[in-house]
């Protein structure tokens, strides 16, 4: 099976979230169940049913995350020299030459990308374009509106 690549802190955010899944939210879910089994007929209380339904959730999630984590080729970027170059994991400043708009994206797996918090997927249009270049590289990414480019203003390790 293919590795996944993913950063340090991806990584720990999903060992955090199964940590939690399982010391909380299980027990949590079975204390759940196990009062509305106490209240009798289990074709008409609501609440079995929602909690037989969270639970499902909760267990999928469980397998999802493990899952993951037994395919996760973890990357730390502190520890590869510093370059110019885009690599996974890197932050990288950006200039939108089209918008003359100032950008920031740290670079990171499909699991922990979040365009909210400026993390790119390796695998989106803008990472691939990024990938390889190097400060002062422009980059041309193709979208349905048209053609934009980035110029590279940064690139860190962090």
């Amino acid at each position: 099976m293919d590795k996944v690549p993913m950063t340090v802190k991806g990584v720990a955010a999903l060992r955090e979230e199964l940590d939690r899944l399982r010391t909380k939210e299980r027990p949590r879910i079975v204390q759940a169940i196990a009062e509305a089994r106490a209240q009798g007929d289990l074709r008409e209380n609501a609440e079995y049913q929602y909690a037989r339904e969270e639970q499902g959730f909760i267990e999928g999630r469980i397998l999802e995350i493990e899952k993951k984590l037994a395919v996760v080729e973890v990357i730390d970027i502190t520890r590869i020299p510093e370059s110019d170059r885009v690599i996974f994991g890197t932050t990288v400043k950006l200039l939108n030459l089209n918008e003359d708009k100032k950008l920031t994206y740290q670079i990171v797996g499909d699991e922990e990308s979040d365009i909210k918090l400026n993390k790119l997927s390796v695998n989106s249009p803008v990472a691939r374009a990024l990938i390889g270049k190097e400060v002062g590289d422009i980059a041309l990414v193709k979208t349905p509106g048209g053609d934009v480019e980035y110029e590279i203003c940064s690139v860190q390790h962090l």
